[in-house]
C-alpha cells in the first residue's frame, strides 16, 4: 500500500487526529511516519505523545504517497511554515493525495492549494480558508479529488477512511461512499 507523511505540531495537536487516523491507515496496508518542525516526542492537547521521527525541513512532499495535515490549536505554528508549505505544494504538484483535519486546512489555504476547491475546516477557521479562495463547506468530510478534509476530532475515524480510499483510486474519486463522505466532489 502506501506511505503517508503525518504532519503534526510539536505540541498540543488533538491526539484523536494523530492517533485515530494513523491508526485506521495503518490497519488499512498504509504506513505512516511522522513529520513537524522538530523530531522526538511531540505532545497532544489531550496527553498523547507520539515519536517524531523526520523534520519538516528534510522532508520533500513527492517522496510520499499522501501527506496529511493533523489539527489542534498547536498546528497554527505550521500555518505559515515556509518547510509546511512547501511539503503541501510539493505533493499537490506532484498529484499526491493531500489530506487535513481540524485546523490543518489552513496550512493549504496558505500554500494556495484550496482555491477555487471544495474544502471543511474547524469552524472558526471557516473564514480564514474561504479568503484564501477555497469554496468552504459546513460538512464535516469533504473529498475534493485528491485531497480530502475534515472538521475536527469527531471526523477523525471518517477522515482515515476517506484519506484509504483516495490513496487506494489511481485517479481522482468522484463518486460517493455512503459510509463515509458526507460530500463528495470531483
Amino acid at each position: 500500500m502506501g506511505n503517508v507523511l503525518m504532519v503534526v505540531a510539536p505540541e498540543r495537536f488533538r491526539d484523536e487526529e494523530v492517533t485515530e487516523t494513523r491508526e485506521v491507515l495503518t490497519e488499512l496496508g498504509h504506513e505512516v511516519q511522522l513529520a513537524s518542525t522538530r523530531t522526538g516526542r511531540a505532545t497532544g492537547v489531550r496527553g498523547a505523545a507520539v515519536e517524531v521521527g523526520h523534520r519538516l525541513a528534510e522532508v520533500h512532499g513527492d517522496a510520499w504517497d499522501g501527506v496529511v495535515f493533523a489539527g489542534g490549536p498547536g498546528m497554527q505554528v505550521l500555518w505559515d511554515d515556509p518547510d509546511a508549505i512547501r511539503v503541501a505544494r510539493e505533493a499537490s504538484e506532484h498529484g499526491r493525495v493531500l489530506g487535513a483535519i481540524c485546523t490543518g486546512p489552513v496550512v493549504l489555504a496558505g500554500a494556495g492549494l484550496l482555491n477555487g476547491r471544495e474544502a471543511t475546516v474547524w469552524h472558526r477557521e471557516r473564514n480564514r480558508i474561504a479568503a484564501a479562495g477555497a469554496l468552504a463547506s459546513p460538512m464535516h468530510l469533504v473529498v475534493d479529488g485528491r485531497m480530502v478534509t475534515a472538521d475536527g476530532p469527531r471526523q477523525a475515524h471518517r477522515f482515515g477512511i476517506a484519506v484509504a480510499a483516495v490513496l487506494a483510486d489511481p485517479g481522482e474519486l468522484r463518486t460517493p461512499d455512503a459510509e463515509v463522505p458526507e460530500i463528495w466532489v470531483g
